[in-house]
Formats: structure tokens, sequence, C-alpha cells
């Protein structure tokens, strides 16, 4: 078990790298935006960039992994992040931030696809789940270290601690850190062995023995390696595996749930508050400080709620976990909905006269107007003051303006973050390097992995866009629409895989 944990532990660090790189951005594009006068596409595009690469690494790393083995692709894997995050922070322009963006999207890419895959293929039944889950610990981790990087740069630079952090700077500094965990991953990625199962799967018996011994003991080694070359006997064929063979009628189920967990765990809109959560917070009106406050907390809830999800997965199982998961985040969303849709927004003469923007003033022609509308009234005072200053000045604008309970959205967006935690967010990992079979598994999960980050990339480009053009609540209200009806989806027809080996489940899931 020892073993095990050290292996999932090391080979998720590339989890704990896209999640910090997932957090940091959301407090990045309020220095960006202003800086590179970014349009609304341009704000989703730095975000969401590196979802753009790394559906197309997710949709060969599966494969390229089966052909050259786990373990080289991760430690490329490793240097891409470490070029990527050196890059970023040296950007000059929008151009080069997104392009190294894209860089580190290749490298999370394929360590969200091959980091479970390899997890479970040194794992027993009785520890799967957890170990597994240990990869989406590092990413939720990974969040919370770069909500806690980017509040402590926020507060040195805002309360002028700081000499060396400007307004030009700060952003460069919150990108670099990254640097740290990467060269680490990198230099620990030598240190963990190759997967038994691909051993095996390339004929290099006596080398997957050896493994397995290290990982079990003598005992418990001879019993997974009789599991597995029994299970690759079942599948012995002259013939090598195409991509055209994941879709034989065969595997046709395991393909649906795959495929209907894959898409579900992003377009519920987990991208859209984690890149967006200082912005969202800031829509509510509680101004900028709070709002990077707010997704401390954010992190640290999601923290808590999937080492929660470690205890349970393999005592209440796969299925309760996602049911009462999916049900949360729906009427979370629905709940955010509501909350933003009682807002009101309304600018007085004394509030205006405190604003360090230039041409406040003409501010004063939408005193004593009351908006409902949170678009229109965005809308009104760009038309006034231009794109650069209100995105500059955003936060101090909506906190005098503001009129709604912060709260209600505070408690949705904690209720969803809590929810998908222990549900979508571990859960659907796990069950993907559960579901496919042996000789499948890496184009498989490869390409579940590919619509996954292709919704991931969606949803996170697209929302600048729909905050600015459809409104805060219409926004949250389709993802908790969304979710309702995938909750009902997988009531229907969502397995259970705990407690059960690999091999076993390829029995009982698919049709020989």
């Amino acid at each position: 078990m020892k073993k095990s944990l050290f292996v999932a532990v090391v080979v998720s660090l590339g989890g704990f790298l896209y999640g910090f790189d997932a957090g940091i951005i959301s407090g990045v594009m309020n220095y960006v935006t202003p800086e590179f006068v970014l349009n609304d596409v341009q704000q989703g595009w730095i975000p969401s960039s590196p979802l753009f690469a790394a559906m197309f690494s997710m949709l060969i790393s599966g494969w390229l992994s089966d052909q050259v083995g786990r373990k080289k692709i991760l430690i490329i894997v490793a240097f891409l992040y470490t070029f990527s995050a050196l890059l970023s922070a040296l950007a000059i322009s929008y151009e080069m931030l997104y392009i190294a963006r894209m860089v580190g999207g290749l490298a999370f890419g394929a360590a969200l696809i091959i980091a479970p895959v390899y997890i479970a293929e040194v794992s027993s039944a009785e520890n799967r789940g957890k170990l597994v889950s240990v990869q989406q610990l590092n990413i939720v981790l990974g969040f919370f270290a770069a909500f806690l990087s980017n509040y402590y740069f926020n507060k040195v630079f805002t309360t002028g601690e700081s000499t060396f952090l400007t307004e030009a700077n700060i952003w460069r500094w919150m990108l670099g850190v990254e640097l740290l965990p990467a060269i680490l991953y990198f230099i620990l990625m030598f240190f963990v062995p190759k997967s038994p199962r691909w051993l095996f799967l390339k004929k290099r018996n006596e080398e997957a023995n050896k493994i397995l011994i290290k990982i079990y003991g003598k005992t418990k080694a001879a019993i997974e390696a009789k599991n597995i070359l029994e299970s690759l006997s079942t599948h012995k064929t002259k013939e090598k595996v195409t991509f055209s063979d994941i879709f034989k009628p065969a595997l046709r189920f395991v393909l649906i749930v795959g495929i209907i967990l894959g898409i579900l765990q992003q377009v519920t809109g987990i991208n859209a508050i984690y890149y967006y959560a200082t912005s969202i917070f800031k829509q509510t009106g509680i101004g900028t400080d709070a709002s990077f406050a707010s997704g401390v907390l954010l992190s640290f809830t999601t923290v808590v709620f999937t080492i929660i999800a470690m205890f349970l997965i393999d005592k209440m199982g796969r299925r309760p976990l996602l049911l009462i998961g999916v049900g949360g985040i729906a009427i979370s969303m629905l709940l955010c909905a509501y909350g933003f849709k009682q807002a009101t927004f309304e600018l007085t003469k004394d509030e205006v006269s405190q604003f360090s923007i230039k041409d406040s003033q003409e501010l004063n022609s939408l005193t004593g107007k009351i908006y409902n509308d949170d678009i229109e009234f965005k809308n009104a005072v760009k038309n006034i003051i231009g794109n650069q200053e209100y995105a500059k000045n955003e936060g101090a604008i909506l906190e005098a303006a503001t009129t709604m309970n912060p709260y209600i959205i505070l408690i949705g967006v904690l209720g969803f973050i809590a929810c998908f935690a222990f549900s979508l967010g571990p859960v659907m990992w796990v069950m993907l390097s559960e579901l496919f079979p042996n000789k499948y598994r890496g184009l498989m999960i490869g390409f579940i992995g590919f619509l996954n980050g292709f919704s991931s990339w969606l949803v996170t480009q697209i929302f600048p866009w729909e905050l600015g053009n459809i409104g805060n609540s219409m926004t949250f209200f389709i993802y908790g629409a969304i979710a309702l009806v995938g909750f009902f989806i997988l009531l229907k027809i969502l397995p259970e895989t705990k407690g059960k080996s690999l091999e076993q489940i390829e029995k009982d899931l698919v049709k020989q």
C-alpha cells in the first residue's frame, strides 16, 4: 500500500499543476485584461487556450502511452509544464501568453488521461478508488495553493507592502510561481516504476512480476499477475487495436457511460467557476479584495470534500456519490441563478465622486437610475468610461452599485463546489479508469478525454461572453438545468464498480 500510495502521489502531481494553473489564472485575468486591453473573446481565450490544446493531447496521449509506456509520457509532461510556466511569466504580448499556456495545456491534457490509468494499474481492487482519487485531491490542492498565492500577491500589492510588485508585473509573479512544483514533478517522475499491466501487455512478464512483488509482496503479486494474464488472454488477436474498435457493439454500454460522464463533468460549469471565481464574486458587489478571499474559501471547500470523497468512494460506492453530487450541483446552480436574478444596480453621486477613474464624473448621468438587469447596467457604464477603465475598476463599480444578497451566491457556489468535489470531480476519473478493458483502455479513455476537454474548453471560452450577453442569472440557470437532466440520465444507466477487480468489471459490463 505504501508503494502504491507513493506512485499515486507522484504521478498525480500533474493534477496539482493543472489545478494550480487553472486557479492562478482567475487572479491573473484581473491584471492581464486591462494591460493587454482584452475583449470578451480574448478574455475567454487566455483561460481556455490550454483546454483547447488539452483536448487534442487527451485524444492521442492514451494511445501514445499504450505504445511507449505511461512513465515516459509523464516525464515529457513534467518538462512541458516547466517550459510553459517560464514562458507564461515572460510573455510580452497577448499572443505569447496564450501560446505559452497552450504548451501547458498539452501537458495537463496528457496528465489527466494517463495518471488515473497509471494509478489504477498499480492499485488493488480494495484501494483503487482511494488511490485514483489522489489525482483529484492533488488537482484541488493545486487550486487551493493557487488561490492562496493569488490572495497573497494581491494583498501585498494593494497594501503597498512590496516595492517590487507593480500593476505591470504582479501577474508575471503569479504565473512564475508554478515553476517550483513543475521542477519537483519532473525530478520525482524518475523514481516511479513502470505500469505492470502495460509491461504484461508488451510481453515483458519478468519485469512486470518484479514490480508487482515490490508493490504487493509475493503472494498478492501472484494473484494480480494471474488475473491480468487471464484478462489479456481472452483478447488475444493478431490484429492491432484501431480507433474504430472502440465502437464495437460489445463496448457500446461502457462507451456510452464514459461519454456521458466525460461531458457532464464539464458542462455543469466547473471550469467557469474555477477559472473565473474572482470575477463571479465581483459580480455580487463584494469588491476585489473580498473576491480574492472568497476564492480561498472556495478552494478550501474543494479540498475538504475531495478528502471526504476519498474516504467514501470505496465504502459507499461510485453510483451513490455521483447521484447525490449531481443532484446537489443542480440545486446549487439554480440557487445562484435565483440570487443573481434579485440583483439591482444604482450609482449615487457620492459613490461616483470616490472613483479614481478617468472621466468618472460623466457617470453622474447614470445616478438616480435603478437597473434591474446587470447587462444593461454594465453596458451603460462601459459606454461612458470605456472597456479598459471598466475592466480595471469593475470590482469597485459593482461594489458601489450592486444591491443583492451575496450570501446566496456564496452558498450556491460553495454548494456546487462541495457537491462536485465528492462526485463528478474524483469519481468520474475513477470510473473511466475502471470501465474500459485492458486492451482498449488507453484508446477509449483518450477518446472520452477529448470530449471532456472539448466540453471544458467550450464552457471556459464562452463564459465571459455569457456574462456579457445573457447575464449572470441565465448563465447559472443553464448550468443548473443541464445538471438536472444529467441526474436523471445517470439514475437510469449508471453501473456500480465498487470492490471489483478491473478484470471482473470487464466480465460484467463488456459483452464477449
